[in-house]
């Protein structure tokens, strides 16, 4: 939603959101504690929170957090199980999205992951520019293992690797996810896509293929982040993420659900 222009409405996000917690997703990433002048669509995020019916449900949620103040203000709202955090391997991609340096991106990490370990909350880094970027920045896979470790120690315990303008190829993703995967067992490594509509089948098999398990997707492929560059990048779609990998385990009620946000979709990102 963060990169909707035109502010949507809080009962609609609840809304929508509630239809995606019915179709029993493993984690729901459903807004952000960042700065209003930042993101304004985003300013709601812990009046959504409020509306949310989690009578019913196994989902998890996610917050994005964007340094500490915003981490303690996700930490003091008990029915959130995980906040996200954006750590680019492209420096200038760091400075963009979050206004700070990789090592004070790093020394924001460290804070967030100790209020995590005192609020009960596990830290999910994505590694944007996981696959590279189009600033120029180095970039090479060694870059990926280096942050790893360094998160590692720090005690954090699930990483993403984003492809964040959609530059990677299949065989790039499933590459880089095995080597991860299998450098780092003690961690969870997931993965964070954005691709064209003709690229879509191709990485969801590369994810798959690595032995990832754990894969961001969106309703529609709707979505992209405004900080990268002018022209959005898709998400995957999460209906045909679940066509791929899921859609005989779906039950009745969920499928159900599924049709009924995929029509809200329609409303929050008219």
């Amino acid at each position: 939603m963060q990169g909707v222009q035109a502010f949507i409405p809080t009962s609609l996000k609840i809304e929508y959101l509630n239809a995606l917690l019915r179709i029993e997703l493993d984690t729901l990433d459903f807004g952000s504690f960042v700065s209003p002048k930042a993101i304004p669509q985003m300013q709601d995020t812990a009046e959504v929170l409020r509306g949310l019916d989690l009578t019913d449900t196994t989902t998890r949620l996610l917050a994005i957090v964007a340094n500490e103040r915003g981490a303690q203000e996700a930490c003091s709202h008990e029915p959130l199980t995980y906040l996200g955090f954006p750590l680019s391997l492209s420096e200038t991609f760091q400075q963009r999205n979050t206004n700070k340096t990789i090592e004070a991106a790093f020394e924001t990490i460290s804070a967030t992951q100790a209020l995590c370990s005192r609020h009960d909350k596990q830290l999910v880094v994505y590694l944007s520019m996981g696959f590279g970027n189009p600033y120029g920045d180095p970039y090479q896979t060694e870059i990926v293992s280096e942050f790893a470790h360094r998160l590692d120690h720090m005690g954090v315990g699930i990483i993403s690797l984003a492809d964040t303008v959609g530059l990677a190829t299949g065989q790039e993703i499933k590459a880089t996810l095995r080597s991860a995967i299998e450098e780092f067992p003690q961690m969870e490594v997931g993965a964070h896509l954005h691709a064209s509509p003709d690229t879509v089948d191709e990485k969801v098999a590369a994810v798959i293929d690595a032995g990832c398990q754990r894969l961001d997707g969106a309703l529609r492929g709707y979505g992209g982040c405004p900080m990268a560059k002018d022209e959005l990048i898709g998400n995957l779609p999460t209906e045909r993420i679940l066509e791929i990998v899921a859609s005989e385990a779906l039950t009745p009620a969920a499928s159900e659900a599924l049709q009924d946000a995929m029509a809200l979709s329609a409303k929050v990102f008219a």
